[in-house]
């Protein structure tokens, strides 16, 4: 029995009257086509059974990655910080950057940084810029909390993949720590580590920029807990003037101490999920030890040497699995935005350290402020 031949490129072009590099601009979504010509050519090439070679789409894929291109495709990483660079002063971000240069390169591609925040560049004129170039692969990253604003590209002419949830429209995929499970992972680990009254201190602006997950997963694990070891979620700085914390606030500010303190004077938490930075300078003002009087996780941990406990959110992998996303999205011409946006979610690694130790049937109680 013989295998029916494939419906091939040449045969879609024949019956279309067209020549066959059109066709294959149209079936890759090209859009150097008119969308009605892309449409009518993707359509014939459905009705007449069209399917793409994966062995040939793998073989190409392959001699792409092993063979030096002299002139490699460029993907965009487009940041909107309050400086060019100044998220290179941020925690998190220089590894989402350095990840996805390290996996744009594995794949052969060239990634080059593009600053939003130039003087009168409009977002018309970087999507022009961009067209120009011959971009039409997106990397959205490093947008300040206050420049949470739509984008307003030629949507139709670029693929496109965000780091984190800024800016909020247009909805792309987008690649971020798994922020909720990484909260969880710490009140469990506590919970295991023998700590009953858990409290954790968040940065208000943080916790908005990443979509409230990272209450969302205290208050998760909260809600399976014994009702009298609660301790109520600490957010800081205090939402008054009204938005205000919307603003770019360094991620390290200081906890107002006058709040925390009312806070750990009447909860009295035995251990703390939180970065160290944000509270340090209240916790020094107040004389509260680490770990004698108090334990702390921290949610984002830097040094794994043993001396703080915490997890380490896999900042490099971000960028990465960003890249790995985009380059399928073009492989597969796929371009504008999505119909149904997905999150990939990145999780942390537990660490145990010296500020969170094992007490299991200690019964240490936590120091109370003078």
């Amino acid at each position: 029995m013989t295998t029916p031949r494939r419906t091939t490129l040449a045969d879609i072009a024949k019956r279309a009257g067209v020549h066959v590099t059109t066709v294959s601009l149209a079936l890759r979504n090209n859009p150097r086509l008119p969308e009605a010509t892309r449409q009518r050519l993707q359509k014939l090439a459905k009705e007449m059974g069209y399917q793409k070679d994966p062995v040939l789409q793998s073989l190409v894929a392959y001699r792409g990655q092993v063979m030096e291109r002299r002139n490699p495709p460029t993907l965009a990483y487009l940041t909107n910080w309050d400086t060019k660079f100044g998220w290179r002063e941020n925690i998190a971000h220089p590894e989402f950057h350095a990840g996805a240069t390290a996996k744009a390169d594995e794949l052969g591609f060239k990634l080059d940084h593009f600053w939003m925040g130039e003087p009168g560049l409009t977002h018309r004129r970087m999507s022009q810029i961009l067209e120009t170039r011959g971009i039409t692969g997106l990397i959205i990253a490093s947008h300040r909390r206050d420049t949470d604003v739509a984008l307003h590209f030629d949507w139709s002419r670029f693929s496109a993949v965000k780091i984190d949830y800024l800016p909020h429209q247009p909805q792309l995929h987008n690649v971020t720590n798994d922020q909720c499970s990484i909260v969880r992972e710490a009140f469990r680990r506590a919970k295991e580590l023998g700590y009953e009254r858990i409290g954790c201190a968040l940065h208000r602006g943080w916790d908005h920029a990443v979509d409230q997950l990272g209450s969302a997963g205290f208050l998760t694990e909260q809600s399976r807990d014994d009702p009298k070891h609660l301790v109520p979620l600490h957010l800081f700085p205090e939402p008054e003037p009204a938005e205000a914390w919307l603003m770019e606030i360094e991620v390290d500010a200081v906890a107002p101490t006058a709040a925390f303190r009312r806070w750990y004077e009447e909860h009295r938490p035995e251990v703390i999920i939180t970065k160290r930075s944000f509270i340090q300078p209240a916790l020094d003002e107040l004389n509260l030890r680490v770990p004698e009087d108090v334990a702390l996780i921290d949610l984002f941990l830097e040094n794994t040497d043993g001396k703080i406990a915490g997890v380490r959110q896999n900042h490099h992998a971000v960028g990465e699995l960003a890249v790995e996303i985009l380059a399928g999205q073009l492989h597969n011409h796929k371009f504008g935005v999505p119909e149904i946006p997905t999150s990939t979610f990145v999780e942390g690694t537990w660490f145990n350290g010296a500020t969170c130790p094992d007490r299991t049937g200690e019964g240490v109680r936590p120091k109370q402020v003078e």
